[in-house]
């Protein structure tokens, strides 16, 4: 009897984590979907590739060696596509109970998990450098991104190794559940070093430094990806948990589920007044965005919140994404989609508001641990960016962004009846 809850136990949980990250690998959509939305017509070829390839890239890079640098071992999955099951059986019997609360799953559910994870961090970059970087420049980025940067910074977090042998953050005290600063302001910093090199689209800022609107091409994409993203992001949380098998853990899932919707609310709807008062307009893209801000904010800790508070960090951040979108292009930096403000900015702010819900971590561990993440992936990234730039070039000709990169990148145009009056 012992033996078959073993079995269930182990079933159960091992199920649950691939479906979480079948629902994570479906925002690979929301990202193509959103971003394609949100660029001009004669770049939407360009993006959708983009999204796609660096899905794959990051398969196969993590599967090669991002998931050992991560985590150790050797290269391939190695130690992860075999199992013993009967000396896994052996260690569950040491256990008095066998729903102890603890996570048992097959490893290789564990790497698919983590994969797609991989996977959006990359897509956060793709829009944020669109429409006018070179195809396979950044795919090149995306191969070190997904092989090496991503995997050295998760093995300091979640991999709980120490930061270069100097020191580890769990000693003091960080805390990302799922990924705000992980996996979201990683994301965003990889973007942002790209974007200060490439440099802003031609006429985005006039000589007075005002910024010109470059409205996307079609909006109800970039809602259909944005609600696909809303739909992953339950898997993006609630796998988080590690386990389902037993009350606690049923109960916890529950609650991320519940949490993590109601901070998308609480973004949406602060984002849509924010826009009101602003702009006298429901300005949809800062609807979209904001409801991603609240996702992200809640991302790094959606088991301790109340639905409550859950929706007042969902609304702080759906007000900080619409400053920090408008703060950015007072500076000139570039974002079509708004991917560093929802990335990163937010990202920063989920990873700060952990302490007031979780008594065991602290804001000096949050800052550190920020910090780590951010001059890590930054610095690196900007170190790639520039090589890339050196070797082969990252921004493609003037003429080429004029007509759009779907021509000269791709030579198939999405909408070649249309894709003209868009210029």
């Amino acid at each position: 009897m012992q033996e078959q809850i073993y079995h269930l136990q182990f079933a159960i949980d091992t199920f649950y984590f691939l479906v979480c990250g079948a629902l994570v690998m479906w925002m690979a959509a929301g990202f193509a979907m959103l971003e394609s939305g949100l660029v001009r017509a004669k770049n939407t070829t360009e993006i959708l590739t983009k999204n796609f390839a660096l899905y794959a890239i990051a398969c196969l890079m993590y599967l090669v060696c991002g998931y050992q640098f991560m985590y150790g071992g050797g290269f391939f999955l190695t130690g992860i596509e075999a199992m013993d099951v009967d000396a896994t059986l052996a260690g569950f019997a040491e256990r008095e109970n066998g729903f102890t609360g603890k996570a048992i799953y097959s490893k290789a559910s564990d790497f698919f998990f983590q994969v797609v994870f991989v996977a959006t961090a990359m897509s956060i970059v793709s829009g944020a450098v669109a429409e006018r970087m070179k195809l396979w420049a950044f795919f090149a980025f995306a191969v070190v991104m997904t092989g090496v940067i991503y995997p050295m910074e998760g093995s300091w977090t979640w991999g709980g190794q120490a930061v270069f042998g100097l020191y580890t953050l769990a000693d003091y005290g960080f805390s990302d559940f799922a990924g705000s600063g992980i996996v979201h302001l990683a994301g965003a910093a990889a973007a942002l070093a790209g974007v200060l090199l490439l440099g802003p689209r031609k006429g985005k800022y006039g000589k007075d430094g005002k910024a010109h609107a470059f409205p996307g091409c079609n909006m109800p994409m970039a809602t259909l990806g944005t609600l696909i993203l809303w739909m992953g992001w339950f898997g993006f949380n609630g796998g988080s948990m590690l386990k389902l098998a037993d009350i606690g853990n049923a109960h916890g899932v529950a609650m991320v589920f519940v949490n993590t919707n109601a901070a998308a609310v609480g973004g949406a709807l602060a984002s849509l007044l924010m826009a009101i008062l602003l702009f006298r307009k429901a300005d949809l893209t800062m609807v979209l965005n904001g409801a991603l801000a609240g996702l992200v904010a809640i991302t790094a800790e959606p088991s301790t919140p109340t639905p409550l508070q859950a929706t007042i960090f969902g609304a702080v951040a759906g007000v900080i994404v619409v400053a920090a979108i408008l703060g950015l292009d007072k500076l000139k930096i570039d974002d079509p989609v708004g991917a560093i403000s929802v990335h990163g900015v937010v990202g920063l702010f989920g990873l700060l508001i952990v302490p007031l819900t979780k008594d065991s971590a602290s804001f000096t561990g949050q800052l550190i641990g920020a910090a780590t993440i951010f001059v890590w992936v930054f610095v690196s990234s900007l170190v790639v960016w520039y090589v890339l730039k050196l070797v082969m070039g990252i921004r493609v000709s003037e003429q080429e962004e004029y007509d759009g990169v779907d021509r000269s990148e791709c030579g198939i145009e999405a909408y070649p009846e249309f894709v003209s009056s868009s210029k």
